[in-house]
C-alpha cells in the first residue's frame, strides 16, 4: 500500500531532476546533433514517400471508379492493359527505392564520418551493466560509484562498456547513440557534453523484469567542479559524526548489508551490490528508480522488492531504532 502510494511521487520527482527530457531531439553534444539531423531527414523522406504512395493509391481508386469500362462493360469483358503502365512498376518499385535508399545511405555515411574519437589523454571511465543498475569506475583515479557518471563539459571521455550478467545497451539520448553492453566483451564509446546539466542514460536492451528502471544520471559540469567532485569521491567514507551514526554503522556491519556492499574506510568490502562510500551525495536510489531521500532509503532497506519488484536486494527487517540509525549513517556518507 505504502509502496503503491510512493511510486507516482518518485516518478514525478525524478522527472524534475533532469535538466532536459531524454530525447534525441534535445541534443547537447556534437554527435547527438548529427544523429538528430539524420533522424529528422529520414523522417521527412519517409513522410513524403508515405504521402506519395497514399496519393497514388487514391488516384488509382478514383480513376477506376470513374472509368467507363468499370461502369458499362459486361462482367466478362477485360480492358487490355496499357503497356506504359509497366513503367509505374519499374519507376515506383525499382528506380525510386534505389534512389531513396542510396540517398539515405549517403546521409548515414556522412553522419558516421563526423564521429570524433576520444583524444589522447581523455578520461577513462569503466561502466558495468548489472541487473538492474550501473556500476561506474574511474580506474585512473580509484573512484567507484553507481548510477551516476560525472564528466567535464566540453571534454570527451572514453567509456569502456562491460556487462556482469546479461546483454544491456547503454544509451544517453541527449549525448550519443546506443552501444550494446555484452557479457564477455568490451565495447567502447566516446561521450561528450557541450553544455552543463544532468542527463538521463538508460538501458535500451530488454534485460529482465526491471529493465525500464535501469537508469544512470550523467552530470556534466564545469572542469573545476568535476575535479572537485573527483577529489571528494576519492576519499574514504567519513567517520560517523554522532552516536546515532555510529550505531548505524554497527547495524550495517551486523546485518547482511556488509556482505553485498562496500564502504571504503570500513570493514565492509562486499562487491555484489553498489559501492555505498558516498551514497549520501547521490541523487537517486535503486538504479535511478527512486529519489535519494530519507523515506525512500528507509523503505529500500526494509523491503526493496516492494519498491522495485524483482530486484536482487533482499529485505533487511530490523526494528525502528536500528533502521533509523542505519539510514542516518548512510545519508551522512557524502
Amino acid at each position: 500500500m505504502i509502496a503503491a502510494m510512493l511510486r507516482p511521487l518518485a516518478v514525478f520527482q525524478l522527472r524534475a531532476y533532469y535538466d532536459r527530457a531524454p530525447s534525441t531531439m534535445s541534443a547537447a553534444s556534437h554527435d547527438a546533433q548529427r544523429l538528430a539531423t539524420l533522424g529528422v531527414a529520414m523522417t521527412v523522406v519517409a513522410t513524403l514517400i508515405f504521402l506519395l504512395v497514399v496519393g497514388i493509391i487514391g488516384f488509382g481508386l478514383w480513376r477506376r471508379r470513374n472509368s467507363p469500362d468499370a461502369l458499362d462493360s459486361p462482367a466478362d469483358v477485360r480492358t487490355p492493359v496499357d503497356v506504359s503502365e509497366n513503367w509505374w512498376i519499374l519507376g515506383g518499385g525499382l528506380a525510386m527505392p534505389v534512389v531513396v535508399l542510396a540517398g539515405v545511405f549517403l546521409m548515414t555515411l556522412s553522419t558516421m564520418r563526423a564521429y570524433r574519437p576520444a583524444p589522447a589523454g581523455a578520461p577513462e571511465i569503466l561502466v558495468i551493466g548489472h541487473q538492474w543498475w550501473w556500476e561506474v569506475r574511474y580506474p585512473n583515479d580509484t573512484v567507484i560509484t553507481a548510477n551516476e557518471l560525472h564528466l567535464p563539459v566540453g571534454r570527451a571521455v572514453h567509456l569502456e562498456l562491460r556487462s556482469a550478467d546479461v546483454i544491456h545497451s547503454f544509451w544517453a539520448p541527449n549525448l550519443e547513440g546506443k552501444t550494446d553492453v555484452i557479457p564477455g566483451q568490451q565495447n567502447e564509446m566516446v561521450l561528450r557534453a557541450d553544455s552543463a546539466g544532468v542527463y538521463r542514460a538508460e538501458c535500451a536492451e530488454y534485460c529482465g523484469r526491471q529493465h525500464a528502471n535501469m537508469a544512470l544520471s550523467i552530470v556534466a559540469e564545469a572542469p573545476a567542479d568535476y575535479q572537485r567532485w573527483l577529489s571528494s569521491t576519492k576519499a574514504v567514507a567519513a567517520a560517523p559524526a554522532n552516536d546515532t551514526a555510529r550505531a548505524g554503522l554497527a547495524v550495517f556491519m551486523s546485518h547482511s548489508c556488509a556482505f553485498c556492499h562496500s564502504i571504503r574506510g570500513t570493514p565492509a568490502t562486499g562487491s555484489f551490490g553498489p559501492d555505498l562510500t558516498h551514497l549520501g551525495s547521490r541523487s537517486t536510489l535503486a538504479g535511478g528508480a527512486l529519489p535519494n531521500t530519507v523515506g525512500y532509503l528507509a523503505g529500500w532497506i526494509s523491503n526493496a522488492d516492494r519498491l522495485k519488484p524483482g530486484t536482487k536486494m533482499p529485505a533487511s527487517p530490523m526494528d525502528g531504532a536500528s533502521l533509523q540509525a542505519v539510514v542516518r549513517y548512510l545519508e551522512g556518507l557524502k
